[in-house]
């Protein structure tokens, strides 16, 4: 079993607890009391998300095999975890996204007839159909509960620019989600 001390003094929390970060322990140990913590709110995150369960605990269940990989540069575990979580479903509707266009291209690329997103169109999808740059800072702020400034810590942004973003995705969302009700 490896045993790191961790580099930076400053204390993170998880749960009730707060750990220094001078106390050597092994990477593993701090994992499994992150996971303990965490894992079942963030794979309920994630099912939400991507609506297969089996799915979201394997996104989960991957987060935290990398934060184990990456204990010695993670200051906050829990907006890491919701970060590397949020990336892989970012991931995921990518990859779904080509192989349904494909699947359109062989079987012969008719268009199918418009679908009427006002009688159909959940949040979900709504939040899917957000640019990139636009959905990553709704999953973060509104679905992980993270505050504004971890979003833009984790997203390499300033505060301002993820106020924007978001105003920018509330107002898309409730253009495409205004005939919905």
């Amino acid at each position: 079993m490896t045993t790191v001390s961790l580099a930076l003094d400053a204390p993170f929390t998880w749960g009730e607890r707060t750990v220094s970060r001078t106390q050597a322990t092994s990477a593993e140990d701090t994992v499994r009391e992150i996971y303990r913590a965490h894992y079942g709110m963030l794979a309920g995150w994630a099912t939400k998300l991507v609506g297969d369960p089996d799915l979201a605990h394997d996104f989960a269940t991957e987060a935290f095999v990398k934060l184990l990989r990456n204990l010695d540069s993670v200051n906050e575990p829990r907006p890491w975890l919701y970060t590397a979580t949020a990336n892989l479903v970012r991931d995921h509707w990518r990859k779904r996204g080509r192989e349904a266009i494909a699947y359109e291209k062989l079987q012969g690329g008719a268009d199918p007839e418009p679908t009427d997103h006002a009688t159909v169109m959940t949040v979900r999808d709504a939040v899917q159909a957000l640019p990139d740059r636009l959905r990553m800072a709704v999953m973060l702020h509104y679905f992980a509960d993270l505050p504004v400034a971890t979003v833009a810590d984790q997203l390499g942004k300033s505060q301002g620019a993820v106020k924007r973003d978001l105003y920018d995705a509330r107002a898309r969302l409730a253009s495409m989600l205004e005939g919905t009700r």
